[in-house]
């Protein structure tokens, strides 16, 4: 990799003023910033919508979120907002305009100049002339039978979204259909799925914004492999097979009728995507009218992002906190927490979420940036967490701030186990003997909400969607492109072919020796 040189950022004045002040602030305990303040979890805390975000439990002052907004203010943020929701081709390298906004949009037109919603509410028509057929037991298979089984075939952002809202929103779900969800290239991950089905009550969704997807279409023609070889007729493919995808022509191809293929567009990303047709699976299983609940939370959020300030806007707050860290306290990871079993997947959605947008080092120029980008995003439920990483957070040698998200109508002792774990993280205790010694002064972030529903959750992700834009913007880096997705899948393509390919690729001598050593096993 090129060695960066200093850039624009670094020497900015924003940068040097929070590089200043945080040699300032930086021996000092979180425990003394309480005792000074007995008005600071009021001070540092924040409602939006159903959302309460309480910060107090941080690093700083209000110095500190005074010269981080300034660094928001010197990239931009503001401006780069207004292009967004204006829809310009913010996404460079893709030459596209960058609008999961418009997905949960309530406008007659939007955006100016380059009106999409009539496309949006085709789409959403189209999910609910679909979802209801599905729940009411009007759309039969091949044999005459209604579905009870649900497979959606995807992977990465159509498979992530749509299997952590269903796991969310299960209290919401009234669907007699079993929904279930595949993504691994891994055949078992199939296999264990449809151990479960009927081929003559089952129904597939393939998403796969430009059909050619490898993992997702070797389980789909494995897929319908099965169909075909247990209801013995091919045209039972068109009566089974629904797709959500913005190549019609590859889909019908496959065997799917053009009414069951739902459109994707080229202006929503696949980690943003769990809005649109996507999300059809969601809609199977709580209904369209619950779905639109969940859009009208993410729509609440949209306008907060777009019409607070900055210093009172609960994406921008939780953007510059990571920022902060990140870039000046040097912690390079960042833990999710949330204490409800309903958002077990919610961490691994939010790492492709932060990771696939902001992993990058490179900026929007194209040239080497000299400061870190995104942490590694990682976590897990509590309070099974507390029993297997929180030993590490509390004594460990690395600094890792965490999000603790806690929707208090959770029945049992989740609730007052998150913020005793925040509180334990921030206040630390003394012992003579330095093995019981917790030194505290660790940071987080409690996201309190009362409930865990589809208003609730549109907010919640909604809330996360602009924390990572705002990020990307300050580190002048594109949010919206995944290039470093591609090569291990082009190089897997390569070895899947043969020996020879692989060798005329002039691959490495290690990955040719495994390679010879995997095909004598496989025999």
């Amino acid at each position: 990799m090129n060695q960066p040189t200093p850039g624009k950022l670094r020497q900015s004045p924003a940068w040097k003023a929070l590089q200043a002040h945080q040699a300032e602030i930086a021996q000092v305990h979180m425990r003394e910033l309480f005792a000074r303040s007995p008005e600071r979890a009021q001070e540092f805390s924040l409602e939006a919508g159903a959302l309460l975000l309480d910060y107090s439990k941080h690093r700083v002052i209000g110095t500190t979120l005074a010269l981080l907004i300034d660094l928001a203010r010197q990239a931009g943020v503001e401006a780069w907002r207004a292009r967004m929701f204006a829809g310009e081709h913010i996404n460079a390298s893709e030459d596209r305009a960058v609008l999961h906004v418009a997905l949960r949009s309530a406008l007659e037109a939007f955006p100016a100049g380059n009106d999409v919603m009539p496309l949006v509410r085709k789409a959403r028509q189209g999910m609910r002339a679909f979802s209801d057929a599905v729940r009411g037991g009007r759309l039969l298979g091949h044999s005459g039978k209604p579905m009870r089984t649900v497979i959606n075939i995807g992977i990465g952002g159509s498979d992530l979204g749509p299997r952590m809202l269903v796991q969310a929103l299960w209290r919401h779900a009234d669907a007699a259909q079993a929904v279930h969800f595949v993504a691994n290239a891994d055949p078992d991950d199939l296999a264990r799925v449809l151990s479960q089905a009927q081929p003559e009550s089952t129904l597939f969704i393939v998403a796969s914004k430009t059909f050619t997807t490898g993992e997702t279409l070797a389980n789909a023609r494995l897929a319908r492999a099965w169909l075909i070889d247990g209801l013995h007729s091919e045209a039972a493919v068109s009566k089974h097979f629904a797709a959500a995808t913005a190549n019609v022509k590859a889909a019908a191809e496959f065997g799917i009728a053009p009414e069951l293929c739902f459109s994707l567009w080229d202006w929503v990303g696949g980690r943003y995507s769990v809005w649109s047709t996507v999300g059809l699976p969601v809609a199977i299983a709580i209904g369209m009218d619950r779905f639109e609940e969940l859009l009208a939370g993410a729509r609440a959020m949209d306008e907060h992002f777009l019409r607070a300030p900055l210093e009172a806007n609960m994406p921008v707050l939780l953007a510059l906190l990571g920022i902060w860290y990140a870039n000046f306290f040097g912690a390079e990871s960042h833990a999710v927490l949330p204490y409800a079993e309903a958002l077990r997947e919610l961490p691994a959605y939010l790492q492709q979420l932060e990771m696939e947008s902001n992993g990058k080092s490179v900026d929007r120029d194209g040239q080497p940036v000299d400061y870190a980008t995104v942490p590694v995003v990682w976590g897990a439920v509590g309070t099974n967490s507390q029993h297997a990483f929180h030993q590490m957070l509390h004594q460990g040698t690395h600094l890792v701030p965490c999000d603790f998200l806690v929707p208090v109508a959770t029945t049992g002792a989740a609730a007052e186990n998150a913020l005793a774990q925040a509180a334990a993280l921030m206040a630390g205790k003394d012992a003579s003997l330095a093995q019981r010694r917790f030194d505290g002064n660790r940071p987080s972030s409690t996201i309190l909400f009362k409930t865990i529903d589809p208003n609730t959750m549109g907010q919640l992700l909604a809330l996360y969607e602009h924390k990572v834009f705002v990020q990307g913007i300050i580190w002048n880096i594109n949010s919206f492109d995944q290039w470093g997705v591609e090569l291990g899948k082009e190089i897997a393509r390569t070895l899947a072919q043969s020996a020879a390919a692989a060798a005329e690729a002039g691959m490495d001598a290690s990955t040719n020796a495994l390679m010879r050593r995997l095909r004598a096993w496989r025999g």
